[in-house]
């Protein structure tokens, strides 16, 4: 079951409530920043209780969604558990956590990340129906698992009600994706950069809107939304490997093998067969199916050439 994002009374909602636009633009910049405040303020307490150790694990997903940052935020976020076992703030990053590494494959098992991602987040929910972050979280999963158009429409709802969650925006977004509609997907993540420009997640939104351009076949448009998305923050490994897929498949193979070089360094788990299986097993829509398969040829032609480089280079040592 996914709960329905946005159903309570506006000044209830913790992170979904509706805003006045300039606010909203305002909010998703200074969260990060806020969050880093209170992380540096918890370094410096002898004994940090689980709000401390809370913040530290949400200033390292704030770093970028890769390998290291997110095992290194399920650490704090486990401790804070332990201080405080009541901390539904502390489930709900758990919760994150075990989304992150499944949708992004960071595990051997992505499903049963996602599963537990999933329980985690019913039980936080369950003891605060209102939480916002864990609604989203949640969506996110349903979006991850088979349960695309059920993830949208929860969030289209919460649309109808306030169309400035740029949150909602982005998730509808990505599930266009899965349900084979990727042509929708920028229009989505477009509305959410004007209403939220500087957010600390608008990286994510431009790495999804490149995946939905390689979807299309539009290699020239995923290589601009892909290299945004490392402007704005170059520590996400998924840009990379999309925009060396992309390049790829406008037959750039230097700089589509130095991406891939980039993307592997920020996650060396990364394998193009594991990919290809968690992401095929988020969807049965036969046109995302068929989408996936220009990507992830394109990134095993190129990896491919990488291992060669490497294999080559420690001959000559």
């Amino acid at each position: 079951m996914c709960w329905r994002v946005g159903t309570v009374p506006p000044s209830h909602n913790r992170g979904f409530a509706a805003l006045p636009p300039a606010v909203a633009r305002l909010a998703g910049a200074l969260n990060a920043e806020l969050v880093a405040a209170e992380a540096r303020r918890a370094e410096q307490v002898p004994s940090p209780d689980s709000m401390h150790l809370y913040f530290q694990g949400l200033a390292w997903l704030n770093k970028g969604r890769n390998p290291g940052n997110v095992a290194q935020a399920r650490r704090f976020f486990d401790r804070s558990l332990i201080a405080d076992p009541e901390n539904i703030d502390a489930l709900v990053g758990s919760a994150r956590v075990d989304a992150l590494e499944g949708g992004y494959s960071f595990v051997p098992d992505p499903r049963a990340a996602l599963a537990a991602a999933e329980v985690k987040l019913i039980k936080a929910l369950s003891s605060v129906a209102d939480h916002a972050l864990g609604q989203m979280c949640l969506e996110y999963v349903c979006i991850a698992t088979k349960r695309a158009a059920q993830g949208i429409a929860e969030c289209e709802h919460a649309l109808a009600l306030d169309r400035n969650l740029v949150n909602a925006h982005s998730l509808v977004g990505l599930g266009k994706i899965f349900v084979g509609r990727a042509e929708e997907t920028e229009a989505h993540v477009v509305e959410a950069l004007r209403l939220s420009p500087r957010d600390s997640l608008a990286y994510l939104w431009m790495t999804n809107a490149g995946l939905a351009k390689l979807h299309l076949g539009s290699w020239e448009e995923a290589v601009a939304w892909c290299r945004r998305a490392i402007e704005a923050k170059r520590s996400h490994p998924n840009a990379h490997f999309w925009l060396a897929a992309a390049i790829t498949n406008l037959d750039q193979r230097d700089e589509a093998r130095t991406a891939v070089q980039v993307g592997l360094a920020l996650n060396p788990s990364f394998t193009v067969s594991r990919a290809r299986a968690a992401w095929t097993a988020m969807s049965d829509d036969p046109t995302y199916l068929a989408g996936l398969e220009p990507v992830f040829e394109g990134l095993r032609m190129v990896k491919r050439r990488v291992g060669s480089v490497s294999r080559a280079a420690c001959k000559r040592r």
